[in-house]
């Protein structure tokens, strides 16, 4: 994420023209679109294990529930993150700087994981089914 700490991504709705956006990723709006979105969940995620890791220093294990108490630099903390940019924000600002990598599967990698996705289909049902002879 440090690296998207410096990245000037717009905090509020900025209207986008989308010609530009598509001519990043092929032409093709639906799969800018895309991977827009699986860099944001990306980012989104980073920025989560960041400000996660940085709260766990004011975890304290207590018995009650009644002992809760203001620490002001968590407070801070949470602030901070709070006006940071969103994650799709940066998403869309580093395609638009040619920072996002992606590259499209092949026909063979598609097929490999529709058939991953067929087999955990498979396992599902087989389970549900085990389940309902189980409890019948």
């Amino acid at each position: 994420m440090n690296a998207n700490k410096n990245l000037q991504a717009a905090r509020n709705t900025v209207t986008r023209d989308t010609h530009a956006i598509d001519q990043q990723v092929s032409g093709n709006l639906f799969e800018a679109i895309v991977v827009i979105s699986k860099r944001s969940t990306q980012l989104g995620q980073e920025i989560k294990e960041e400000l996660n890791s940085k709260l766990e220093e004011f975890t304290t294990v207590t018995d009650s529930l009644e002992e809760v108490f203001e620490n002001r630099e968590q407070i801070e903390i949470s602030k901070h993150y709070e006006r940071q940019p969103k994650a799709h924000s940066i998403a869309v600002k580093e395609l638009e700087e040619g920072k996002v990598y992606f590259r499209m599967p092949t026909e063979e990698e598609l097929a490999a994981e529709e058939a991953r996705q067929e087999e955990a289909k498979r396992e599902r049902e087989e389970r549900r089914n085990r389940r309902f002879n189980r409890d019948n």
